[in-house]
């Protein structure tokens, strides 16, 4: 955790010295979530939609190169009574421009759960994330993502080990 820290402080602080293009934006979405579980006991485990939303703020690091840091509320889990969780998520994402308006990047995400207390599940989750960006103007862009989690989202007094897997089909507006 402390070198996961450090790595994003020394990316905030290397960014905010060396920008040259700074953007803000929104970005609004849909979810496609569930869990991969480590035992095969599970026999249900229907996928679950929602909507994301967030905004985000891309710092330009050169002319092809750049990071994005997000602040997004997230449904995720399965869609089962008891598999549902929501997260705000701060995403990291270095991004390169290929060609065009076509951009594509990967990096860290770290996720606080805003649901329910002692519902066994753990309060931060770690995923890493794949990015996919195409921007039809200056201002407007339609994404795709994949979230893969790091950690096990359920706490350990629960005897399950599950990771969410997260697919996320976005539109933002930069402003």
């Amino acid at each position: 955790m402390k070198k996961l820290f450090t790595l994003l402080l020394l990316v905030s602080v290397t960014t905010f010295s060396y920008s040259q293009d700074i953007k803000y934006g929104v970005r609004i979405g849909a979810n496609v979530s569930n869990m991969d579980y480590d035992v095969d006991g599970i026999q249900e485990n229907p996928h679950r939609l929602g909507f994301v939303f967030g905004g985000f703020v891309d710092f330009g690091l050169t002319e092809t190169l750049a990071v994005m840091a997000e602040l997004q509320y997230s449904p995720e889990g399965a869609n089962l009574q008891y598999f549902k969780t929501d997260y705000l998520n701060l995403p990291v994402i270095l991004n390169y421009n290929v060609f065009g308006g076509l951009k594509i990047g990967v990096g860290p995400q770290i996720g606080l759960k805003v649901h329910k207390h002692s519902d066994g599940f753990k309060n931060l989750a770690f995923s890493g994330v794949g990015f996919a960006e195409y921007m039809i103007t200056d201002e407007i862009g339609i994404d795709f993502r994949y979230l893969y989690g790091i950690s096990n989202v359920f706490d350990d007094a629960v005897n399950l080990e599950a990771k969410q897997g997260v697919m996320q089909f976005g539109l933002s507006y930069r402003l």
